[in-house]
């Protein structure tokens, strides 16, 4: 009887870590390009007091299916959903959505690189175009003092009115990864490459499936809130359950007890 009470705790945990993750996408629902998050669970060991196929009889039958019993579940991964979020228009020139499987490269303080799908970018004291925080995008792109009409292609080619004539100032490059949902999240909207993301493909808008940026807009979060709200009181349901396991093992226990 003790067994159901350790199944159901770690139904609990389960369900515990299942909100957790479900908090996290709800509480990030505005943030820009935020990609929500899912637990995959799976069964714990089993435990074989018949095995599957084992002799029953000294005539050689077979036990079709054993007598196994599971020790409960656990939360295998928590797996990123990199599916496209709807682009929003902002009105800034500055604000890029990309739209597609490609990551804008951003050059951080330590000097290494890292990647990310929110294109709220502005332009710092030295004219280059930076993130919120005042990274620099890669490839550089510097836009002179006297610039007017800032305009990126699809293709992301950037460039702007100097002194009456339009002139080219750069093109935004991307990168791609085999497995996006590899990539390590730093915070801020920042991943980093990994091993298991697979290194990063560098390659043109528009081109190998790395689409395409539209200006003037930028990737809303791919939560959907009525999913996760649905999924939410679920895994309430759930966790509420595994609790009335526990109590209901503890008042067989004690009548256990007191039949002793």
């Amino acid at each position: 009887m003790m067994q159901s009470l350790r199944i159901a705790a770690t139904g609990m945990n389960a369900q515990q870590l299942n909100v957790d993750v479900l908090s996290n996408n709800i509480a990030n629902l505005n943030t820009t390009a935020f990609k929500q998050g899912a637990p995959a669970f799976t069964d714990l060991m089993y435990q074989n007091r018949i095995a599957v196929g084992a002799i029953t009889s000294n005539a050689g039958t077979l036990a079709p299916t054993g007598l196994q019993i599971g020790l409960g579940v656990n939360v295998g991964s928590v797996y990123r959903i990199m599916q496209q979020g709807t682009i929003g228009n902002t009105g800034n020139d500055f604000d890029l959505a990309m739209s597609g499987r490609g990551f804008f490269r951003v050059n951080m303080p330590d000097g290494s690189l890292a990647y990310t799908r929110d294109g709220t970018f502005q332009i710092n004291q030295d004219g280059q175009m930076v993130t919120k925080e005042g990274y620099t995008v890669d490839p550089a792109i510097t836009v002179p003092t006297n610039a007017t009409d800032f305009t990126v292609t699809g293709t992301g080619v950037v460039s702007a009115k100097v002194d009456g004539v339009t002139t080219e100032l750069g093109t935004i490059t991307v990168s791609m990864f085999t497995n996006e949902a590899g990539l390590e999240s730093m915070g801020d909207n920042y991943y980093r490459e990994t091993e298991a993301s697979g290194s990063a493909t560098d390659t043109n808008l528009a081109e190998n499936g790395a689409g395409t940026v539209v200006q003037g807009a930028l990737e809303q979060s791919n939560v959907d809130p009525i999913e996760s709200i649905t999924r939410l009181i679920t895994a309430q349901r759930a966790y509420e359950m595994n609790s009335k396991v526990i109590t209901a093992a503890d008042q067989m226990l004690s009548t256990l007890t007191q039949m002793s």
